[in-house]
């Protein structure tokens, strides 16, 4: 069998994105909602703003937009890490980034599954935040071993799906028809399961001593906890729910609103509350459980370490200055600190090109392709970029931030837990249940900077910086 037979990793990706989009919008109706009001936002944005459509086209983002989503699931198991892993691959998703929470009271660490390369991320860049419970932050022991032994029992994956796993490592690939097999076994990983595995006993036991414990350990599987499509105003969304009947939380994540968005903003809609059955020894019990919720999502510039660490202390200064608690109290305060804080940040895309606080993708102009041809291109890429022969253009973060995530979970879990956990450091142990380090995001954006600026001087006939 040869390599041409198969189907390519990123149409396996887009159909599981697709299949995963339909399932959810089964599966929790407010999301279809939700989608709606972010199409006709972007649609809005794009029409109102000609530079920033001609700048996503010119970066192939504007064809994913539709089709952009990002999941989250919470693992139990090294095992279960290390299988998912497995299935993510066979979709041409990669290990990018390690986060961990416990600083925020929640008790798990992370990354996030991926596409890594321009073409990749341009055909779908479907995300998926992956969560691992870190068991050792359970205190009580005899609780901590009962947990550990329900996970133990529980298979997360069919049968097949890991059978197909295998034969993709096996063979390089699947073809069509193992491919579309592969997508529907894959599905039902993250499926919404009603029937707890345990009895009423044990899912109050683990709820109290963490709500986020019990959504892990109580279920047959890793239901998807929230699907998130991407809006290019988010503000605008955030006006726009409570109109559709939905309820978004107090603040939006991440940075104020900019000219020049940088790095991720975040809302979501309250967590559902959905109907659940525990075995008991004389049939089942009804219950309530609340874990899912709807959110969103605008993505900007990635920053360079320099303009991270720049963002980071700006943020360390928020979050000293003011409260904000999981139901919103103090929101009024935190906006206008953050405002106050991140204003020292440069909010215009030639001071953080020229400050080296954001990556930029360097393309060629029609003018600089046409003066190549006649042989009139010289100079280095601040020359040709002064010439018009090249632009260059934000490149879009595609990860993660770990204080917004740690808002998200808290603010739809209704807790303001804080701990000092992840002063003891877990990555070296996340990267061996992976079987596989984490790649570094930094180096990602970095290589691929570099390799647009190498293009562009390339095809120009340009030199590089002295």
């Amino acid at each position: 069998m040869t390599s041409g037979v198969f189907m390519p990793a990123d149409e396996i990706r887009a159909g599981f994105s697709r299949a995963m989009s339909d399932m959810y919008r089964q599966e929790v109706p407010q999301y279809g909602t939700l989608m709606q009001l972010v199409a006709e936002v972007n649609s809005g944005t794009l029409k109102a703003d000609a530079d920033l459509a001609a700048r996503l086209d010119r970066a192939g983002e504007l064809d994913r937009l539709s089709d952009e989503r990002h999941g989250a699931i919470r693992l139990g198991t090294e095992a279960e890490l290390f299988d998912i892993g497995r299935l993510f691959a066979v979709m041409g998703m990669y290990p990018v980034g390690y986060y961990d929470l416990a600083v925020a009271g929640i008790p798990v660490h992370s990354t996030a599954f991926r596409p890594v390369d321009d073409a990749a991320l341009a055909k779908n860049p479907f995300r998926v935040f992956t969560s691992l419970l870190r068991l050792d932050l359970i205190e009580d022991a005899a609780l901590r071993a009962k947990a550990a032994a329900i996970l133990a029992r529980r298979r997360i994956f069919t049968p097949k799906a890991l059978e197909l796993a295998s034969l993709h490592e096996a063979q390089g690939g699947l073809t069509p028809d193992q491919a579309k097999l592969f997508i529907a076994q894959a599905l039902e990983t993250f499926r919404w399961h009603s029937e707890a595995t345990v009895d009423a006993a044990t899912y109050a036991a683990l709820a109290a001593e963490h709500r986020l414990i019990a959504d892990i350990v109580c279920f047959k599987g890793p239901h998807i906890n929230h699907l998130t499509p991407r809006t290019l105003d988010i503000d605008a969304v955030q006006a726009g729910m409570p109109a559709q009947g939905i309820v978004p939380k107090a603040v939006i994540e991440g940075p104020p609103p900019r000219r020049c968005p940088i790095l991720l903003r975040q809302t979501s809609f309250k967590a559902l509350e959905e109907d659940i059955l525990f075995p008991e020894a004389d049939g089942h019990a009804a219950g309530r459980h609340t874990a899912r919720f709807g959110e969103i999502e605008q993505r900007g510039a990635a920053l360079t370490p320099k303009g991270r660490a720049l963002y980071d202390t700006l943020l360390a200064e928020v979050r000293k200055s003011g409260s904000l608690d999981a139901a919103g109290t103090g929101a009024s305060g935190y906006i206008a600190s953050l405002a106050r804080h991140l204003s020292a940040f440069p909010d215009d895309w030639q001071t953080m090109r020229s400050e080296g606080l954001a990556f930029f993708r360097y393309s060629p102009t029609d003018k600089g392709l046409a003066a190549a041809r006649a042989g009139q291109t010289a100079g280095d890429i601040e020359s040709l970029l002064a010439a018009g022969h090249a632009v260059c253009d934000p490149i879009v973060y595609e990860d993660f931030l770990p204080v917004s995530a740690a808002g998200i979970f808290q603010s739809n879990l209704g807790t303001d837990a804080q701990s000092d956990a992840a002063a003891s450091g877990s990555k070296a142990a996340f990267e061996q249940a992976l079987g596989r380090p984490v790649l570094d995001e930094m180096e990602l954006y970095r290589a691929r900077e570099m390799q647009s600026l190498q293009s562009t001087l390339a095809t120009l006939g340009a030199r590089t910086a002295a």
